[in-house]
């Protein structure tokens, strides 16, 4: 059947391509898509080679949130039938009009997918009373949430977030419900205010500040817990630094796939116990971001800096290709596609 989707080329350009997706099969369903959200960092990761899958390449259509509509079953699929609201991972079976196929990563920048509900990356039913477009943009808190839960930091705690990218506010929204002391840590004005909008405690501008400096004058010995959220490996070590003894350092951000150095003695010396949290913790803690969304209790819509069509898409890809420091969250609107 023929839609539209946002393709991404070898040459970092963008645009709207009409595009053939499959039937479903028995076990797969067809979503019209509402919204999709836009994960900037690791999508620009696939578009730009920092992060390779095996066998994946240009032309591709990335993005892995969504939120749609059933519009057909497969004839062993019992748990879902057409009307339903749902919130989704993946599309796939992409093709072009000339028949090229494109990779999917994870491929829901489209008018319509088609996926398994029942894998780890596939649908789910939309919890009544959410915003369509609002929980499009799911996976990142998903993420921090996942990432605050692993390193467990306590009530009181002083806890640093380096990097205010989607997942670090999402990070930093965690932490405030636990009722964590939070210093958020940027190079970019905007997203330090959004970080001030959800609860940080102190901010600190990379761009101008001394970091340490600043963070020792809240935490004397160091701070108990450290986000890094950029995925830069530069980050690295400077963010270690800002760890107490017997603290701990939470790798956070995405690094890629080539090797990474860092300065052991820092966190040896320090006994800093490092978490490596994965992934977005599935049905989990996709659920609970999208419950307290609809509850009020994480004010996402304040992360959100473009609401585009999905003609418009191709526009706020390039913008994020030139740095434009002013996107910070993104979400696109299929529904008249």
């Amino acid at each position: 059947m023929k839609e539209c989707a946002l393709i991404a080329w070898h040459d970092q350009r963008f645009s709207l391509e009409d595009v053939a997706l499959p039937d479903p099969a028995p076990n797969q369903i067809r979503i019209k898509t509402s919204y999709s959200g836009v994960s900037i960092g690791t999508e620009f990761a696939y578009i730009t080679g920092k992060g390779r899958i095996a066998g994946e390449s240009h032309p591709m259509c990335t993005g892995y949130q969504g939120t749609g509509i059933v519009e057909a079953v497969g004839k062993d699929i019992g748990n879902f039938k057409e009307g339903d609201l749902t919130y989704f991972r993946r599309g796939t079976g992409i093709k072009l009009a000339d028949g090229t196929s494109v990779s999917s990563l994870f491929g829901t920048h489209a008018s319509a997918v088609v996926v398994d509900p029942s894998g780890v990356d596939g649908a789910y039913r939309m919890l009544p009373g959410s915003d369509m477009e609002l929980t499009s943009l799911y996976v990142m808190p998903a993420v921090a949430l996942k990432g605050v839960d692993t390193a467990n930091p306590r009530m009181g705690e002083t806890v640093v977030v380096f990097g205010c990218g989607l997942i670090g506010l999402g990070v930093v929204a965690s932490l405030v419900h636990r009722g964590c002391n939070v210093i958020a840590v940027d190079l970019v004005s905007a997203r330090l205010r959004i970080a001030r909008e959800l609860g940080a405690d102190y901010l600190i501008d990379a761009s101008t500040d001394d970091v340490k400096e600043r963070v020792l004058m809240v935490a004397p010995r160091g701070a108990d817990v450290v986000f890094e959220c950029t995925g830069s490996p530069a980050s690295i070590d400077p963010a270690i630094d800002l760890c107490k003894q017997k603290g701990s350092f939470v790798w956070q951000g995405y690094y890629g796939v080539d090797p990474l150095s860092m300065v052991v003695p820092t966190p040896q010396y320090r006994e800093v116990t490092m978490h490596f949290p994965c992934g977005d913790g599935h049905e989990t803690c996709r659920r609970a971001v999208i419950k307290n969304m609809t509850l009020g209790t994480l004010q996402w819509e304040k992360c959100i800096t473009d609401h585009v069509s999905y003609t418009e898409a191709p526009e706020v890809y390039t913008r994020i290709r030139n740095k434009d420091e002013d996107v910070v969250g993104v979400t696109i609107n299929w529904t008249d596609a």
